[in-house]
Parts: C-alpha cells; structure tokens; sequence
C-alpha cells in the first residue's frame, strides 16, 4: 500500500477514506488528545500526540520509516484559522518555515520541503478562496515556489471546492481540497457523480440523485442507542423542536414561515432547531453546537454517534473516543472518509498510474427504498405562546446588533 504522512490528523476520516482507496497511514500528527485516543483504539498507526511545530521532520521520517525514500503522499487540513501571517512570509526563504512563529499551513509546508512526498493533499473551509481573504492560498503559492528553487522540485497544485453531496456524501459540506505533485502533473478534480433532486435531469443518462439521510441511517431508527434518554433536546428550546417539520429549522417559526410568528426572519444562525429531513442529505455537521443547534433527528432528538459517523461516511465499526462533546468535536471537524476514497483513488490513477481492481466504492452509502413520509408536526407547547407576535426581522449584513457592538469599539 503506498504510504502517508498525516498532519492535523483528527478523528482520522480522510485517512480512513484514503485508507479504502488503497493507502496507509504510516505516521500521523494530532495535538487533541481524544482525537489521537480514537486513532489508537482504531488503528496502530504511529502517533505523535502533540503540536505540529514541536515535532520535527527528522522525528517523522524516523517514525514513518522515510529515512531512505519519500512518502507517497503528504495530507492535512490545518485548522482554519486567518492566515495573517502571509505578509511576513511572501519575501523571504524556505528557512522560515522552521521559525516558531509559523502558523499551521507553514507547517504543512515545512514538511512538504522537508520530506519531498510525491504528491500532496491538503482540505481546508471554502473560505480560504474567497476574494479578499485569500491570503492561506497566495502564501502557499509563495512557498512551493521557493520549495522548488530551494530543492529542485516541480510542485504545482490545483483547487476545487467541492460540496461533499455531489459525490455520495450524505451530507452537504463545502470545502476546499488543494492537489498537487512534485513532478509537476496537474490534477483533474473528478466530475460530480450525484445531483441535487431538484435540479435533476430525468433521462436514461442522467446521475442519480444526491444520498439523502435516510440511505445513511434509516436501518438505525430502532437501534437501541437511538433510545438512549441523553438523546433528549433540553435547554430552552428543547420542547419547541417537535413543532418543527423535518428539513426545517426556527425560520418555520417566522412571518415567513408556515407555523406561529415565534421569531423575527434571520434572527437566529441556521443551525437554530434545524432538523433532518428523511428524503435529504444532511446540513453539515457541526464541531461545537449549542444545545439548541442542530441538525437534529427527524425524530425530535440528538443524533447518536453512530449516526453521525455514518452521515461522515466513517466506516462502520469505527468507534470514536471520549464523551459527547468530545466526540461531536472530532466527528465535526473530520473530512468526510468518502471524499478521501474519491479523491484518493483518482491520485492513485493519475499520479502514480495505478491501475485499481474495481470502480466500486466501498464506503458510499447504499440507497434504502422506499423512504417513509415526513412525520406531522406537533402543537406548539403552551410555554412558548407568549412569544407569538410581531418580531422585527434581522436588518441585514453589518447591520445586527453583533456588528454594531464591533463597530462601535472599533471608533472608540
């Protein structure tokens, strides 16, 4: 099996996908130590249990068993933060990367000059790409070509975002996934395998639709962690969420809404009583919710871990360590493993031409008919009557209550 070196590891989802696609972790890196709990009780990857800047190169060719060759492939999605620091990098060397006042992506980078792995992978949120605040991408650009000068190499990358749904992922979840060799190659980013419903094209030739949570764990409504009393939404709002129809969240609640004016429109994040719908993928999973921020259950309850490793697309038998708010932490901030297998075996085939024993996927979820009807709401209790009446809806962007605080500190 071709071999990686994974930084910022975490739960492990997008080694276990490229694990599915035919590699292996031989060293990994992660700092949270439930994270790395879960990797040993899965896996016997090596680990080092600590902060990317205070592990050294040398440390991971050592443990990876790279004294003599390169790795395979380089993986990582450094925690995205605001890469503020890519002034102070875009002029000067490589040596740089081993200042401890490197943020995260330099890291990653350190190691790519270090070990010089055949080709590299790196996840990241949309945000990374956005117009004005583009700075993580400028000051990759920056370093690979300072990499090459320095060590005469031939980087180069290519970037997509990809919405995880369009692939199988049962699941809607944009990230950025940047791909690149250090011969050179241009990666070509695999064409969408799955489309939106409402957007599909009904003819013999057309993808199938997106994987909805239903084909993800529908067979565990009636497994016994599903009735687990710890599943039960509490706090405020706990009892408001039966009112809600599936799919929906508190904007249900609104004068836009079809259920009582509760709310002002868009007063509230998305996430606010947000529940699944059985016939769509999930919202995207969440790393530290509130206790009323979902996706929820159709079922008016929290997901079981189980269930969310699913909607992950982690291998089943995969069990994650720690508890809730642990776990909810690693599965959140994970790479769906799925995207991984994808994205794996297309490195696999252009980078290396390998040639791979069957185009079948193993961890894409399978289609499970006939999906059951929505369940009909439920009354609003009568502890939230009161609240029935006008709300003034939010005024817009940099208008809210929030930016006017910021923009009132900010003049004074």
């Amino acid at each position: 099996m071709r071999k990686i070196v994974s930084l910022f590891t975490g739960a492990g989802g997008l080694d276990l996908g490229l694990e599915a696609a035919g590699f292996e972790t031989a060293v990994a890196v992660e700092m949270d130590k439930w994270a790395c709990q879960t990797l040993r009780a899965n896996r016997d990857w090596p680990v080092f249990e600590d902060d990317i800047h205070n592990v050294t190169s040398e440390d991971l060719k050592s443990a990876g068993g790279f004294n003599r060759r390169a790795p395979d492939l380089l993986i990582g999605g450094p925690p995205c933060q605001p890469f503020s620091k890519s002034a102070y990098w875009s002029k000067g060397d490589t040596k740089r990367l081993d200042d401890p006042r490197a943020d995260t992506l330099t890291a990653y980078l350190r190691v790519l000059r270090d070990l010089k792995p055949k080709a590299f992978l790196l996840e990241n949120v949309q945000g990374m790409t956005f117009k004005g605040k583009d700075e993580g991408l400028k000051l990759l650009e920056n370093i690979i070509q300072k990499i090459n000068e320095e060590t005469g190499s031939n980087y180069s990358f290519t970037w997509q975002v990809l919405n995880a749904a369009d692939y199988g992922v049962p699941q809607m979840r944009e990230r950025v996934f940047l791909v690149g060799s250090r011969d050179g190659k241009v990666f070509r980013f695999p064409a969408a395998t799955h489309q939106d419903p409402e957007l599909a094209v009904d003819d013999l030739f057309g993808y199938p639709t997106w994987n909805n949570a239903w084909d993800a764990i529908g067979d565990l409504v009636n497994a016994p962690e599903s009735k687990d009393p710890k599943l039960k939404v509490g706090g405020k709002w706990g009892a408001l969420l039966p009112s809600i129809p599936e799919g929906k969240n508190y904007l249900h609640h609104t004068d836009r809404g079809d259920g009582q004016p509760l709310f002002g429109w868009r007063t509230r994040y998305w996430g606010f009583l947000l529940k699944l719908a059985k016939n769509k993928p999930s919202w995207t999973i969440q790393a530290q919710p509130g206790s009323s921020i979902g996706p929820f259950h159709w079922d008016s309850r929290k997901l079981t871990m189980r269930e969310t490793c699913r909607l992950q697309t982690f291998p089943d038998g995969y069990h994650i360590e720690g508890g809730r708010s642990e776990m909810q932490r690693q599965l959140g901030n994970a790479v769906p493993s799925l995207m991984g297998e994808i994205l794996g075996r297309e490195i696999r085939k252009q980078f290396f031409g390998d040639k791979l024993d069957s185009d079948q996927l193993k961890l894409i979820p399978q289609k499970k008919e006939p999906c059951p009807r929505a369940k009909r709401v439920q009354p609003v209790p009568e502890q939230y009557h009161e609240l029935i009446g006008e709300h003034a809806a939010h005024p817009g962007t940099g208008l809210g209550p929030v930016a006017r605080k910021r923009k009132l500190a900010t003049a004074t």
